[in-house]
């Protein structure tokens, strides 16, 4: 059986990262070969094993930009939001056509990931499905079935008649092009989450949707001692370490406000003193420190004398210390499907605390391996730093976290899939 996961990049963001787990999973099965094919590659072609094609360039990412500039100058607080909006819509009008490769041509089936920015275009994934071969698309977000975003957040425009992002009627127009395509073609949606499979079922209704969860590897992101963690990372050996982590941290969608006033709440004067009876002891912030992972970390403001140890970007590898070196990982965000912080923290037996929004509730047992607060209730997300810092959630979360996201098990769930679509093997 011979499996071809597409995807804009190798390494860079959260759907390539898991396309890639699950072609090193598949491939560790008898009669499964599989390759990713990317526009984006981590180290060039002469130092790769091969299971890993480059194809295209970034022009059509550029010509795709172009175009949906103005439409958002020209749309409310336009030049005011440029900078985030820019990066929050993609149209799908430029790509590269991928039916022409080798790869393509000799796959049994094409698996579809996070394609955007210039990747492929509609006409590329008409071209596919065109193909005769069986498509299945991982959701990792929600564009596949909307209009140009990415979220639907708190917008309730059910067509994209009236964007909130983009002025113009392409939003409408992409959304129908979707919706026509999918009662046209066969395509299998696989949701990430339970959240969004439902979603997707909602969104297009004449596409199947199944779930089935991404894949952690348990040989990268297990249970390690946390003071050696620490002294790797140079980081404080007495404190309670709190992690933050984001490929971009000033992400509105990161929720990077809601956590700092969740750090002003415990950093008052009366957060040291007032009993919680749901907390068996009290929380002295003095012994609180930050620990942030990503780019823009000095942008943001946190209480004054809060301690915080910004480590910028950090490669993957290293990932396993940082979750192993803090007491818990706060994940405030806003939009989310089943973020794979969250599953690696766990796996490292790491509690989480995160908003009651898309798949995250899903992933965390609420009091059981970390908690879930109520979505943008900064209060509540302080009571549940004070939550997980009170109890013995380690365990819990590991064992969580070692059944959900296993290996054997999804690539098994995928095979499986593939077969019920007619692939040999």
């Amino acid at each position: 059986m011979k499996v071809l996961l597409v995807s804009t990049s190798e390494r860079c963001g959260g759907g390539a990262i898991a396309a890639r787990r699950l072609m090193n999973a598949l491939n560790k099965r008898n009669g499964v070969e599989a390759k990713m094919m990317v526009r984006d590659v981590a180290l060039p072609q002469e130092e790769g094993d091969g299971s890993v094609i480059k194809v295209g360039n970034k022009f059509p990412k550029f010509l795709e930009r172009v175009f949906i500039l103005p439409h958002i100058i020209f749309r409310k607080g336009g030049w005011k939001n440029l900078r985030s909006r820019l990066w929050q819509v993609d149209t799908a009008d430029c790509g590269i056509d991928i039916t022409r490769t080798k790869e393509f041509r000799e796959a049994d089936v094409i698996h579809l990931h996070w394609v955007n920015q210039g990747m492929l275009s509609l006409m590329d994934i008409l071209h596919i499905l065109d193909s005769g071969k069986p498509v299945v698309w991982t959701l990792h977000d929600e564009w596949p079935y909307l209009g140009v975003c990415h979220y639907r957040g708190d917008c309730t425009e059910e067509e994209c008649i009236h964007c909130p992002i983009m002025a113009g009627e392409a939003p409408h127009i992409i959304y129908r092009s979707k919706q026509l395509l999918y009662f046209m073609r066969t395509v299998t949606f696989v949701g990430c989450s339970g959240w969004i499979t439902k979603q997707a079922r909602r969104g297009a209704s004449s596409a199947n949707a199944v779930h089935i969860n991404n894949c952690v590897p348990a040989s990268l992101f297990h249970p390690r001692s946390m003071q050696r963690s620490r002294k790797v990372l140079s980081l404080p050996k007495d404190k309670r370490l709190l992690l933050f982590c984001s490929q971009n941290v000033t992400d509105e969608r990161k929720g990077i406000r809601y956590l700092v006033e969740a750090l002003q709440i415990l950093s008052a004067p009366l957060a040291k003193e007032a009993d919680n009876e749901s907390s068996p002891e009290r929380l002295d912030v003095s012994d609180l420190h930050l620990v942030i992972v990503g780019k823009g970390s000095e942008e943001i403001p946190l209480p004054e004398g809060f301690g915080v140890s910004r480590l910028g970007t950090v490669g993957e590898q290293d990932m396993p210390l940082v979750y192993n070196a803090v007491d818990a990982f706060l994940t405030p965000s806003l939009q989310d499907n089943l973020p794979n912080t969250i599953a690696e923290a766990m796996s490292c037996g790491t509690p989480c605390v995160g908003f009651n929004v898309g798949g995250i509730p899903e992933m965390i047992n609420h009091k059981l391996n970390g908690y879930v607060a109520r979505y943008r209730d900064a209060a509540d997300l302080a009571e549940g730093i004070r939550f997980v810092l009170s109890h013995d959630l380690r365990n819990s979360a590991f064992r969580k976290a070692s059944a959900a996201y296993k290996e054997t098990t999804v690539a098994r769930q995928h095979v499986e899939l593939y077969k019920g679509l007619g692939v040999r093997g």
